[in-house]
């Protein structure tokens, strides 16, 4: 299976949005109301959007590790 994900920061939102899979959303759930989670039609987190991003993470720098087995 092939890895993926997508990060995207919109600077005129403050919205930080991040895709898991590219699958279709079939229903979005409010976290709290700044945080929205996309599931696909078999409830699998599709994507992560956080509003307000800039004051609710640390968005001066972005990393990652890649751990594999």
């Amino acid at each position: 299976m092939r890895s993926f994900m997508n990060v995207r920061y919109f600077l005129d939102t403050d919205t930080l949005w991040i895709e898991l899979r590219p699958s279709p959303t079939a229903e979005t759930r409010n976290v709290d109301d700044d945080t929205l989670v996309e599931v696909d039609a078999v409830g699998s987190v599709c994507a992560i959007t956080i509003e307000h991003a800039s004051h609710r993470t640390d968005l001066s720098t972005f990393h990652f590790e890649r751990i594999t087995a």
